[in-house]
């Protein structure tokens, strides 16, 4: 039990910064949306070219109906971007970045290395897990608010989508923190390969839509009801392996 709540109180600042912005940006989502309507016929005057035209035209299209909205503006980009940081930040720290005695004491508990991580990257998950569908269910319960309806079950798969393409990140993060004692350098190079990954799949036009960035907004169910079970089963993958290095990292250690 000791396990579970210092690895909780590790974490737990993150998590409940988290949580608090990722409602709150969720009910502005919704809240916004009369505003972005009145805005309509506005965005059909607009005339640039190029790539940043085709979005605005595009973001103009999918808002004209509030569950297209609630995609672009939330699971496409909020989420996405809000979702990414905060399991980065969950996934910093550990073992190696404690000082001292600090990790005199964790070591002589009477548990297993294994254990030690797997204690904290249960905890860890689980407040990515809560980070992932909480403040999606926020959505159904605010819409009427705007005259507006929608679905549980919807935001559901966009839950778990997210959590599973967020895990991917919590896993680089974690690995990271098996190399490096400090908390920064994993936090700022498992932020750099997210912002290059993005990138990546933004512009790769044609590519088959297993990104991880591609399950984590679930375009295809979105768009086609489908959902992303091959992009879920690659990216619970790449976490796993992720996962397992750094478990071996700790376990081959010399503290």
């Amino acid at each position: 039990m000791m396990l579970w709540y210092k690895a909780w109180l590790e974490t737990r600042w993150r998590f409940v910064i988290g949580l608090l912005m990722l409602v709150a940006s969720a009910i502005a989502v919704v809240m916004v949306y009369p505003r972005v309507l009145a805005l309509m016929p506005l965005a059909a005057t607009v005339d640039v070219g190029g790539e940043i035209g085709r979005r605005i035209r595009e973001a103009a299209e999918l808002s004209r109906d509030y569950r297209g909205y609630i995609w672009s503006q939330w699971f496409r980009q909020n989420l996405m971007e809000f979702g990414t940081l905060f399991a980065v930040l969950l996934g910093v720290g550990g073992l190696l970045s404690q000082r001292g005695d600090a990790v005199l004491f964790t070591l002589s508990m009477p548990v297993s290395r294994n254990r030690l991580v797997g204690v904290r990257v249960a905890v860890g998950l689980a407040e990515l897990l809560v980070l992932s569908i909480v403040p999606q269910l926020v959505i159904p319960l605010v819409s009427p608010a705007v005259g507006q309806s929608y679905s549980v079950g919807d935001v559901l798969v966009h839950g778990v989508c997210a959590f599973v393409a967020c895990g991917v990140f919590f896993s680089l993060a974690f690995l990271l923190s098996t190399v490096f004692t400090d908390v920064w350098r994993p936090l700022l190079i498992a932020l750099a390969l997210a912002v290059t990954l993005a990138f990546c799949e933004q512009f790769a036009f044609g590519a088959p839509r297993f990104g991880v960035f591609e399950v984590m907004s679930a375009e295809s169910y979105f768009r086609s009801g489908s959902v992303p079970w091959l992009g879920l089963l690659m990216s619970a993958s790449a976490s796993a392996a992720l996962l397992y290095g750094a478990a071996r990292n700790i376990a081959s250690r010399d503290f």
